[in-house]
This record gives C-alpha cells, sequence and structure tokens, in this order.
C-alpha cells in the first residue's frame, strides 16, 4: 500500500475517519434527546431497546474512525480497536433488526405477547444477522480481488436482503390484524389511527432498504472516485433520518394516544372514546418531524 502524502488510505477513504466521529456525535446527541424524552413519560421497554440502539450505533462508529485513522496514520488497523468496532457492530446489527421486528409486530404497542410464527421470525433474523456480520468482518479484513472476498461478499448481501424482507413480515401482520379489528369490534377508530402508524412504518422501513441497498450503491457506481465518500455519507444521514422518524412515530408521549393500551377490557370502550379525536390529532403532527428523536437503522444495518 502507498503513501499518500495524507496518509495510507486513498484519497476517496481519508475523509471517513472525520465522517465517522462526526456522526457519532450526531447520534450520541440524538441518543440524548430520545433519553431525556423518555424521562418525562411512561414507556415501554421497546423505547428503551431503542435507546440501546441509538447509543450502540454512535460507538460503533466512534471505533470505526479510530480504526480509519489508524489505517491511515500506520498502514494498518490496530487489532484492539478494529476488534472493539468489529463488536459494536455485530451488536448494532443483531439490536437494529431486533429492535425493527419488535415494533413490526407491534409488541407494546399493538399487543403485549408475541405469536409463534413471530418468534419464527427472530430465530431466522438473529443468526442471520451473525453470518451478515462474520461475512462484513471477512471483506474488511481480506483483500479485494480475492475469490475469497467476492464470495463473502455475495453472502453478505443475499443474507443481508433475507433480513431485510424478514422483518417486513411482522408489519404486514400487524397490518392486516389492525385491518381485521377495525372491521370487527367497536373500537375502529383507533385501530385504524395504529393501521395508518404501521402503514407509514413500512413505507418508511423499503424507502430505508431502497435507499441503502440500491440507490446509494448505485451513486457510489457513478460518482468520480475522489467522491466515494459521499456513498458512507448518505447512508449514515438515511440512517440518522430513519430513526428519528421512527422514534418520533413510535414517541412514548401523552399526543401519542394510538400507542396506549388500556390495561382491562372493561376500560377498553371508554378508553377508544376518550383517544379518538387525540388520535386523529396525533396522526397529523406525524408529517411535522422537526424534533430531533432517535431510531433505528445502520451502516448497512
Amino acid at each position: 500500500m502507498g503513501m499518500n502524502p495524507g496518509g495510507f488510505l486513498s484519497a476517496a477513504d481519508i475523509p471517513l475517519s472525520r465522517l465517522y466521529i462526526g456522526m457519532a456525535g450526531v447520534f450520541f446527541t440524538a441518543a440524548l434527546v430520545w433519553v431525556y424524552t423518555l424521562m418525562k413519560y411512561s414507556v415501554f421497554k421497546i423505547h428503551w431497546l431503542m435507546a440501546a440502539l441509538a447509543f450502540t450505533k454512535a460507538t460503533s462508529l466512534v471505533f470505526h474512525s479510530i480504526n480509519y485513522h489508524f489505517i491511515n496514520t500506520e498502514g494498518h488497523p490496530i487489532e484492539g480497536w478494529a476488534v472493539m468496532y468489529y463488536i459494536t457492530h455485530l451488536l448494532k446489527g443483531a439490536l437494529l433488526f431486533i429492535t425493527l421486528a419488535l415494533i413490526g409486530t407491534g409488541w407494546a404497542f399493538v399487543k403485549y405477547i408475541l405469536s409463534d410464527k413471530e418468534k419464527k421470525i427472530f430465530v431466522i433474523v438473529i443468526p442471520l444477522q451473525v453470518l451478515a456480520n462474520v461475512a462484513y468482518i471477512i471483506i474488511e479484513s481480506t483483500e479485494e480481488g480475492s475469490s475469497e472476498y467476492s464470495l463473502w461478499k455475495q453472502i453478505l448481501f443475499l443474507v443481508d436482503l433475507i433480513c431485510c424482507g424478514a422483518i417486513l413480515f411482522p408489519v404486514v401482520w400487524s397490518i392486516r390484524h389492525l385491518q381485521e379489528a377495525s372491521s370487527t369490534d367497536g373500537k375502529a377508530a383507533v385501530n385504524l389511527e395504529k393501521l395508518k402508524l404501521f402503514r407509514h412504518y413500512y413505507v418508511m422501513i423499503v424507502c430505508y432498504i431502497y435507499f441503502t441497498r440500491i440507490i446509494a450503491i448505485l451513486l457510489k457506481i457513478t460518482m468520480p472516485f475522489q467522491w466515494q465518500w459521499c456513498y458512507e455519507f448518505l447512508v449514515e444521514v438515511s440512517t440518522l433520518i430513519f430513526f428519528v422518524l421512527t422514534g418520533y412515530n413510535f414517541r412514548p408521549a401523552s399526543n401519542n394516544p394510538y400507542l396506549q393500551l388500556p390495561q382491562d377490557e372493561e376500560d377498553m370502550e371508554m378508553d377508544e372514546v376518550v383517544t379518538e379525536s387525540g388520535a386523529l390529532e396525533g396522526i397529523s403532527k406525524v408529517k411535522k418531524t422537526s424534533n430531533g428523536r432517535d431510531r433505528q437503522k445502520e451502516s448497512t444495518l
């Protein structure tokens, strides 16, 4: 590897260390804002899982930045920092998909128990995420152009797509469940609000996957060499936007009535009447996302 005036990295990779540390700062800030919000309201366990994901994502970016810094100055990664990055990257990937799938099932938001079919999604997605991260680590540590490199690159791409597809299933099931519920019981108004929320969420996940997997890669292929870092920048920014939008839509708040679950059947009918007007109000606020809140997604998830 030849030495550039700026270090060992190619001109396209030199800005990455600064990019990752800058984005880590933004994710930490968003995570702190999210935690501050959680302190003010009664929240579900999943809200803290969302906070853990945000902090893990930020920490992973810090180690990624340090890794690039040493590759640039020393010509090779420092093993300790590289291992820390791989651990946080793996943890972030697993947390991301667990959180997305849990939100998709409507766990805590629509119901308190997962069906067997929903549990199977986790049995499939978690091992696949581990495999995807192993593939990622092998790709990072082998020379581009080797047969091993291209094989693991294909495995990563395939596994990643399967994971992305798998997390859409719970959202579709939740939408179907809410559609049935809104047509059969007397709580149609609130169920319809939840239905709108889950439909928005489905569109968000599809857009996020489409952008980070397809659009960004097309841009990477067409961009001039020295602008290659823009690909990483776009992925990180779209991840941040996705986290913030998810956090905003599923925020714990008194003005988010479609996330309030009545504690027992007796109160249910009354609850729906009380929250109906508020629910309609809340859905219009979802569009105006000015609040820095934090939610899920990842570098390549």
